[in-house]
């Protein structure tokens, strides 16, 4: 396969395709409609040299009217930060998320919520019966899971709802367990949802506990406590993976933070690597230490930041195919937009160019390089 531009020399196919492949993932997406010639070279580059790699994407709102939010993302495919403009998303509340690249809003009326790579698309519906101020919240094969996180004139803190994408309702199902009845709330619980699945586990104690959406019952407890030196744990799940991330020693003084796979069966874990004592030190918070981190998974790569303010440094991890992991940090482009009057969510999906086509082909929709 040989391409001609103008009166130019021919472009070889596979010399075409590792000059596209040190091209960004954005800027693929305009190359793509040049020829037919060039989409099947732009495919077979992303197959076989640079393939794309899962986004890391900010969301900052601003909590005065009119609530605008603001969007970056890394793409470390092409190793650069984008700003993203777009139209406004209608305000329901203040923006959340409970995992990977799920987004909501929820108000006593409405809940509002967006699950697709780019958060394109969001659906709007009643919200769940039993009102809620700090709930844990999850999307699960079709369904939305709410659960605990009630307001104080509620009758049961461990509520559990489930909200049908098909039949457009709501079930009441099993509440949480009554074990969880002091720390039933986002703040103090980590989630991470398999394919059918919402696995919950306690922040500091790491007790851990099952919800089936099909059967509506919990199991458990598990405990995820592989090393006893352990004081703050967090979960997630991505490509088939369930990741305990543990921080050793205490807010003040931490030793260690230290990755394992668990097993989603009988929940023993594997070590799979230690972060580096240099990043750990870029994850400090003056006021909260390391217990403030979060995580955020998609593919084979994780993002930890500091979620109780607006992180200057983010540290990433990329799971190795021979095992092992492979560290690195990198500056959080977003901070120099941010201000105290400011929510910021995190969120991670795994852009292919057909999401990044179909985002961009949006009215009102655009990407720009950030230098």
């Amino acid at each position: 396969m040989a391409i001609i531009l103008d009166d130019e020399a021919p472009i070889h196919g596979d010399v075409l395709e590792v000059i596209l492949s040190h091209v960004p993932l954005v800027d693929l997406v305009p190359a793509s409609c040049v020829s037919k010639s060039w989409s099947r070279a732009i495919t077979s580059s992303l197959r076989c040299f640079n393939q794309p790699k899962p986004w890391l994407i900010i969301h900052t709102q601003c909590t005065r009217s009119p609530y605008h939010i603001s969007v970056h993302a890394y793409d470390p495919r092409s190793q650069v930060w984008l700003e993203i403009s777009q139209p406004s998303i209608k305000y329901v509340s203040a923006l959340r998320s409970s995992h990977s690249n799920l987004l909501y809003m929820l108000s006593p009326s409405k809940l509002s919520f967006s699950f697709d790579p780019m958060n394109v698309t969001w659906h709007h519906v009643d919200a769940p019966r039993v009102w809620r101020t700090d709930p844990i919240v999850a999307h699960i094969a079709g369904s939305i899971v709410i659960a605990g996180g009630t307001s104080d004139f509620e009758d049961d803190p461990l509520a559990v709802e489930v909200y049908n994408m098909e039949t457009r309702t709501w079930e009441t199902c099993e509440s949480m367990p009554p074990i969880l009845k002091d720390s039933a709330a986002s703040t103090w619980l980590s989630i991470a949802t398999t394919g059918d699945k919402l696995i919950v586990a306690e922040k500091f104690t790491g007790v851990t506990h099952c919800f089936d959406p099909k059967t509506k019952n919990w199991a458990g407890p598990y405990e995820l406590r592989p090393d006893p030196r352990i004081f703050h744990s967090i979960i997630g799940f991505s490509n088939d993976r369930l990741t305990l991330i543990g921080m050793i020693g205490d807010a003040e003084n931490v030793t260690g933070v230290k990755i394992w796979k668990v097993n989603t069966e009988n929940f023993e874990c594997e070590k799979m690597g230690e972060m580096p004592p240099a990043l750990i030190k870029k994850l400090k918070s003056e006021t909260f230490g390391v217990s403030s981190v979060s995580v955020c998974l998609a593919g084979d790569y994780a993002y930890m930041y500091k979620s109780s303010e607006m992180a200057e440094e983010i540290v990433g991890w990329e799971f190795k195919n021979g095992g092992g992991l492979r560290w690195w940090s990198m500056n959080n482009a977003a901070t120099g937009d941010g201000n105290r009057s400011e929510r910021v969510v995190f969120t991670c999906s795994v852009i292919g160019l057909p999401d990044l086509q179909r985002a961009m082909s949006l009215e009102n929709r655009k990407f720009a390089v950030k230098l």
